[in-house]
């Protein structure tokens, strides 16, 4: 079991940038692959974003594609996720997930470990 902690969530006027990050305690997050995940009021859980363990495949969702950029620190057991322009669709709940599973495609019930969440409002 590996604790995640998130950070970095907050309001941001539209065409803004915020970067998100994920400490991990615990264990160390090189056995485990990460994603970013976010949720709206009255919305399911969506998928933002993934790195692979060593951190060189990264993929996105296509409503962030281009926006945002994921990477991680092993070493240090963090992941960041980079959100540039942001927009008021981007309002929700982020949510830092590890999945033991060595090439997650991105859906909830492939990730086991996930933290408590950082809000991120984005204004118009």
């Amino acid at each position: 079991q590996v604790q995640l902690v998130e950070s970095g969530g907050g309001l941001v006027q539209a065409g803004g940038s915020l970067r998100l990050s994920c400490a991990a305690s615990g264990r160390s997050l090189s056995n485990y692959a990460m994603g970013w995940f976010r949720q709206a009021p009255g919305k399911e859980r969506e998928f933002v974003a993934a790195i692979s363990r060593g951190g060189a495949i990264t993929y996105s969702a296509d409503s962030v594609k281009g926006r945002v950029t994921m990477s991680r620190d092993n070493a240090k057991t963090t992941v960041s996720l980079q959100m540039n322009s942001l927009k008021p669709e981007d309002t929700a709940v982020y949510y830092c997930a590890a999945s033991s599973i060595f090439a997650p495609r991105g859906f909830v019930y492939e990730y086991d470990n996930w933290g408590q969440g950082t809000q991120v409002t984005v204004s118009s």
